[in-house]
């Protein structure tokens, strides 16, 4: 029985993620008609794009391995807080971009320790030997 609720659960998991980047692609040419529309490209709509981009890298990514890279989702956060960032404007309160910028940086320290972590931190094999 618990191979059969795993595979529903993977099952599951598959669709939603092809559900996910099938209303990606349809944001993305939303996204464009407007730009076209507008006849205007702002930074905050190349941010947008560069999220979708991600968004679908990474559903790609998971398709093909069957995981999703811990620094892709963190990047798609630091870009989201950067467009965030660019949309507020010049009328925000100092503090409020001062902890968006220090998100930022938290998230970047964070795709750091990811990177540079050592593969075996631990080794759950006990010698008999001592």
């Amino acid at each position: 029985m618990g191979t059969h609720i795993a595979k529903l659960i993977k099952g599951t998991e598959k669709t939603l993620l092809a559900i996910i980047a099938i209303l990606t692609v349809v944001a993305t040419g939303e996204e464009v008609v407007k730009i076209y529309d507008e006849k205007s490209v702002q930074l905050a709509d190349l941010l947008l794009l560069f999220i979708y981009t991600e968004v679908l890298g990474m559903i790609g990514i998971f398709f093909v391995s069957n995981r999703i890279p811990i620094t892709l989702p963190i990047f798609i956060a630091m870009t989201a807080i950067s467009r965030l960032i660019i949309l507020q404007g010049k009328e925000m309160d100092m503090s409020f971009l001062l902890y968006e910028a220090g998100a930022i940086l938290v998230l970047a320290i964070a795709v750091l320790v990811v990177r540079f972590r050592p593969l075996k931190t631990y080794n759950y094999q006990t010698d008999d030997d001592g």
